[in-house]
């Protein structure tokens, strides 16, 4: 199986919110990420949980 690793700018684009949201997302551990050297990667994995701990939207 293999992991993909995206920057902040890929995440950014793929939830349709700014740049400034994701740092927020990980500076409060919403969002989990790893660090390789000096460059921050959210892995597939990383994205998953997140979007999973959203509360559903009421389907009225």
């Amino acid at each position: 199986m293999r992991m993909q690793a995206y920057t902040v700018e890929q995440v950014a684009e793929m939830l349709s919110i700014g740049r400034d949201k994701v740092y927020f997302l990980l500076r409060t551990g919403q969002l989990k990420s790893i660090k390789i050297g000096k460059l921050r990667r959210i892995t597939d994995q990383h994205l998953a949980d997140f979007v999973s701990s959203l509360e559903p939207i009421d389907q009225a």
